[in-house]
């Protein structure tokens, strides 16, 4: 199986960027697809950003469409979410899972394998 660790989180103004990295071990990152999601508080996890074991195909929600970007490195077993003007709705804990199955995956249900999550606070 697959462990996720992901990083970058942290605390960023309105309009910033950050870039989230989801590094895993213990299997190689190319089986999989991945999914990053969020929970605020008070707020049931939602789905963010998708991407095809290949890294060809990607899937966003629409929020998030035009300033996140879903990329993946499967020689450095990493996924990364590059987050571009950040808002203070964006605030969350975000995680990267994993899943074996060669197509869309966009239910937390679906995934098997999850990171611990890593905190975006975006200041306004």
């Amino acid at each position: 199986q697959v462990q996720l660790v992901e990083s970058g989180g942290g605390l960023v103004q309105a309009g910033g960027s950050l870039r989230l990295s989801c590094a895993a071990s213990g299997r190689t990152l190319g089986y999989y697809a991945v999914g990053w999601f969020r929970q605020s508080p008070g707020k049931e996890r939602e789905f963010v950003a998708f991407i095809n074991r290949s890294g060809g195909s990607t899937y966003y929600t629409d929020s998030m469409k035009g300033r996140f970007t879903i990329s993946r490195d499967n020689a450095k077993n990493t996924i990364y979410l590059q987050m571009n003007s950040l808002k203070p709705e964006d605030t969350a804990v975000y995680y990267c899972a994993a899943d074996l199955s060669p197509g869309l995956v966009y239910r937390d249900s679906d995934y098997d394998y999850w990171g611990q999550g890593t905190r975006v606070t975006v200041s306004s």
